[in-house]
């Protein structure tokens, strides 16, 4: 074997292998891509088509898995990565936990407190980590607000207000489908609910919501939520399927206002702009490039590496399918 083989196959052992269930796009299109830079060594995709986890798997230059369950079989995989719709989070997570695998799932995670609560105890019970993939909160950019908060640029945080949405798409598409786990609110509105935790306490609470559905569609299609913690800090959260786009967020305080122009989706090649309103001056400061995704899996794989990392991912679960729970409640 020649020396560079030999260090190639080393380095492959000390990393931690991970596996994908399912070939969604946001697989293919930025999972894939991110783990190879990751600390992670991607062992396997599975999907139920043999064809196409041949198909991705020979893009990712790794292996090919028909089956999920034949994945979660595997010695080589220390942990997985769950792509697939919204409906099959929960089933795939337990599956995992219970072949002792640690667990990242694509954001919804799952869709009540009730099941957050059962996997994040099954996880803990059985030491490993269980996630759920918010990559938006791995963007420097959002650090850098919470610092300019937390330093009282803006004073006294008063509110907060986030708004994701895009435009439409082909209707016969996931999103679009209730027993998948589709609708606006699970789509695009979990982002502006799970970026108020940041800023408003453990308290936050919802105290109303609103969804207009579509009945052709059968799905919500637009939506908003207003939330409220004890000490007082609001956070109106708007979203919608049937929008031109927007991904933006700000914080209004007793002397300023922050707002962040593209807070959830910006490419990896992007510098997201911050404006820092102080009475009549305006500053604005660049964000770094970052890939998002990167740091997720850089992220996942410190919780797989670090036990005592872990209980805040699983704090972070069960606390956002606390507040959706209680946005769709209200809603209906």
């Amino acid at each position: 074997m020649k020396i560079e083989e030999a260090t190639s196959v080393l380095e492959s052992e000390q990393r931690a292998g991970i596996g994908i269930i399912g070939c969604a796009d946001i697989a293919v299109r930025r999972a894939v891509p991110a783990i190879r830079q990751s600390p992670f060594h991607l062992v396997a995709v599975a999907s139920r088509s043999a064809a196409k986890a041949q198909e991705v798997a020979a893009r990712a230059g790794c292996k090919a898995v028909a089956g999920y369950e034949s994945l979660l079989e595997s010695p080589e995989i220390a942990a997985v990565y769950i792509p697939l719709p919204n409906s099959e989070h929960a089933r795939w997570a337990r599956r995992a936990l219970d072949a002792g695998k640690h667990v990242l799932i694509e954001k919804p995670a799952v869709s009540s407190r009730q099941v957050a609560l059962e996997l994040t105890e099954l996880a803990a019970g059985s030491g490993l980590a269980v996630m759920e993939n918010f990559a938006f909160l791995r963007h420097p950019q959002h650090d850098q607000a919470q610092a300019l908060v937390a330093d009282g640029a803006i004073g006294e945080l008063r509110s907060f207000s986030g708004s994701f949405g895009i435009p439409p798409t082909d209707p016969g598409g996931i999103k679009y489908q209730a027993q998948l786990g589709g609708g606006s609110l699970w789509e695009v509105g979990c982002y502006p609910v799970r970026a108020a935790q940041a800023y408003l306490g453990d308290s936050a609470r919802v105290l109303g919501a609103s969804l207009s559905v579509d009945r052709r569609l059968g799905v919500d299609t637009s939506g908003s939520a207003l939330l409220c913690d004890d000490a007082g800090v609001s956070a109106h959260c708007s979203f919608g399927l049937s929008h031109s786009y927007r991904s933006t967020y700000d914080v209004w305080g007793s002397e300023g206002r922050l707002v962040l122009e593209w807070a959830f989706t910006p490419s990896h090649s992007a510098r997201p702009v911050l404006r820092l309103q102080q009475r009549d001056v305006e500053t604005k400061i660049l964000a770094p490039a970052c890939d998002q995704f990167v740091n997720v899996f850089e992220t996942f794989h410190d919780a797989v590496r670090d036990p005592g990392l872990r209980a805040v991912h699983r704090g972070d679960l069960v606390r956002q399918a606390t507040l959706m729970e209680q946005v769709g409640a209200f809603a209906r």
